[in-house]
C-alpha cells in the first residue's frame, strides 16, 4: 500500500466537460502533470476565452444538445478508441430567485445545462469507458442537492437529479466501471456569476452570493478553492478508490454534514 497512487495512472485517458471553466483548467492542469493525457469539450465561448494548454485536445460542444454531443463524441472516438476517466463539470445557476417567480423557459434551461447534459454525455462515453483500464466517472453534484436553500430551485432539482443519476450508472456499470459524484459547496470561479461560457468570467457581473456571509456560516472559515476540488477529484478517478462506487463526496469545509 506504500506510496499508493492517487491519481489515475500515468497515461490514462481522461475527458474533461466543462474544462474551460475554473475548476476545469485546475483539474486539467493536474492531470497533465499527472501524465494523463486529456481532452477537453466546452461551449465554443468557453474555449475561445480559455483555450486548451499545448497537448490538451479542445472539443466545441453544448452538452445540452444531443447531435452536438455525439459529433463531439465522434471526434473522441477518432482520437482515443477508450477512456479511462471522464469527469463532468459541465453546468451553470441563474441568480437567485424563488420557483414562484421562476420563468418555465429559465428553469428549462438550468435542468438541461445540468442534468440532461450529464445524462447526454454518460450515455455517449460509456462505450468508450467500458473499454478503458480502470476506467472511473466522477459527476459534478452540488451540497444544493441535498440542502435546501431557498433562491436555487433549479439547479438544486438538477444536481439532486445527478446525484440520483450517478448511482444508477454505478449500480448498471458494475464491476466495470465506478461513477461517484463530488458535491462542492460555493467555489471562487466564475460559476458564482453563471459560468465561463456565459458571462461570469466579467467580474463586473456580481457573484450569486454573498461571499463574506457565506464564508462565515462554513466552520473552516472560508469559500472553497479549485485546488479543494481537484484533489478529491483525482482521488475519485485514481487507483487508491478503487472499491469507492455510488458515493457522493460533500467538499464544503463542514458547511454540510449529511
Amino acid at each position: 500500500m506504500a506510496g499508493m497512487r492517487l491519481a489515475p495512472p500515468e497515461g490514462a485517458r481522461v475527458l474533461v466537460t466543462g474544462g474551460a471553466g475554473g475548476i476545469g483548467r485546475g483539474l486539467v492542469a493536474a492531470l497533465r502533470e499527472a501524465g494523463c493525457r486529456v481532452a477537453v469539450m466546452d461551449l465554443p465561448a468557453s474555449l475561445a476565452r480559455h483555450p486548451a494548454a499545448e497537448g490538451v485536445v479542445a472539443i466545441e460542444a453544448d452538452l445540452s444538445d444531443e447531435a452536438s454531443v455525439a459529433r463531439a463524441f465522434g471526434e473522441v472516438s477518432a482520437r482515443w478508441e477508450a477512456l479511462d476517466g471522464l469527469v463532468m463539470l459541465a453546468g451553470f445557476s441563474l441568480a437567485r430567485q424563488p420557483i414562484a417567480t421562476f420563468d418555465a423557459a429559465a428553469w428549462d434551461s438550468v435542468i438541461e445545462g445540468n442534468l440532461r447534459s450529464t445524462f447526454l454525455t454518460a450515455r455517449a462515453a460509456l462505450p468508450l469507458l467500458h473499454k478503458g483500464q480502470a476506467p472511473s466517472v466522477v459527476t459534478a453534484a452540488s451540497g444544493l442537492a441535498v440542502k435546501s436553500t431557498p433562491g436555487f430551485g433549479p439547479y438544486a432539482a438538477a444536481k439532486a437529479g445527478v446525484i440520483s443519476m450517478t448511482k444508477l450508472l454505478a449500480a448498471e456499470n458494475a464491476p466495470k466501471l465506478r461513477v461517484n459524484a463530488i458535491a462542492p459547496s460555493a467555489v471562487d470561479t466564475a460559476f458564482l456569476r453563471g459560468g465561463t461560457g456565459r458571462g461570469g468570467d466579467d467580474a463586473a457581473g456580481g457573484a450569486h452570493v454573498d461571499l463574506a456571509a457565506y464564508a462565515a456560516t462554513i466552520p473552516m472559515q472560508r469559500i472553497a478553492t479549485v485546488e479543494d476540488v481537484v484533489g478529491p477529484v483525482l482521488f475519485l478517478l485514481g487507483p487508491a478508490s478503487g472499491y469507492v462506487t455510488g458515493q457522493t463526496l460533500h467538499i464544503n469545509g463542514g458547511l454540510l454534514m449529511p
